[in-house]
């Protein structure tokens, strides 16, 4: 077997694999379906300082390569979440990475300062694709000037792994990450969802509550392996990529594109044991082409 460790900034993983935030629930609700102990990361659910309730309904819509969602980050707050989540999940022998999201600066560093004093989470992933509520409701992660308000804030009372997920809705996805990586961000993720949207043409309205969504499952795949080859290309921190992975050679071209890991979402859906079939599939790619090491194909797109 090759050697399929990683590691993130610190953040040691027995394989790149890791869950995607918003497919997996918080993990406990797969542990029929799949050993957590197997998976490289669980990121949880998008967590925020204060509960939320999220969007009406409809807030799914299924498209020809993908969804749409625009569930809008419905969790209880990050106090239940240390209070009921948390214990819960320390039953588990596994790696869970909390996303945290918020609507101003000073939400995300008190959210990022609560988890902080977790001992068994060891990550989080900063989602800075957030409407910013004190300007027009732009998201932190389409400016330079956004993002480094919120990863500075969060990198002064987040002591463990910060990993930040960047936006595709951006012109310059390099300069936010290069943006990042000056503010104090261990590793980036990306990408989270593209903007997107479906009309019921018989109904003449969009098919989701608010009209657009997040787009994500193969349609979006080049996209997010052109990025992540941008960004693997314009910063020194390790990459994780994400964005329409179904399978192991899905996985490895983003791995060839500059990614350390990758993360799984919308496959999740689809088949609750993908993330360990990619695992696999991983391995055995590795061993019939003679890689002893993951190491051995990341960035080798150029």
């Amino acid at each position: 077997m090759a050697d399929l460790s990683v590691d993130i900034a610190g953040l040691r993983l027995p394989n790149p694999v890791l869950t995607a935030s918003g497919t997996f629930g918080y993990g406990i609700e797969f542990s029929d379906f799949v050993d957590l102990s197997q998976i490289g990361g669980i990121i949880v659910k998008g967590t925020t300082l204060h509960p939320r309730e999220g969007n009406d309904y409809p807030r799914m819509a299924e498209t020809a390569q993908g969804m749409l969602n625009c569930v809008g980050l419905q969790n209880k707050g990050v106090d239940y979440f240390c209070k009921h989540i948390y214990p819960e999940l320390s039953k588990y022998d596994g790696r869970f990475i909390v996303n945290v999201s918020g609507s101003t600066v000073e939400d995300y560093a008190e959210c990022a300062s609560r988890i902080d004093a977790l001992d068994n989470i060891p990550a989080i992933e900063l989602n800075i694709s957030c409407p910013n509520v004190r300007h027009g409701g732009m998201a932190f992660g389409v400016t330079v000037e956004g993002a480094v308000s919120v990863v500075s804030a969060v990198r002064k009372c987040y002591h463990k792994t910060l990993i930040v997920k960047l936006s595709p809705n951006v012109t310059d996805v390099a300069e936010i990450a290069r943006a990042a990586e000056a503010s104090g961000a261990d590793a980036v993720s990306l990408i989270n969802t593209i903007m997107g949207m479906s009309i019921d043409i018989e109904r003449r309205r969009s098919r989701l509550s608010i009209g657009t969504g997040g787009l994500s499952g193969p349609a979006v795949k080049p996209v997010a392996v052109r990025m992540v080859w941008q960004v693997a290309r314009a910063v020194k921190i390790p990459v994780i990529g994400l964005g329409g992975i179904m399978n192991a050679a899905d996985a490895i071209e983003f791995f060839m594109a500059g990614a350390s890991a990758i993360e799984i979402g919308t496959a999740n859906f689809i088949e609750p044991q993908v993330t360990i079939k990619v695992r696999d599939g991983i391995d055995k790619w590795l061993d019939d082409h003679g890689c002893r090491s993951l190491k051995d194909i990341v960035g080798v797109a150029g």
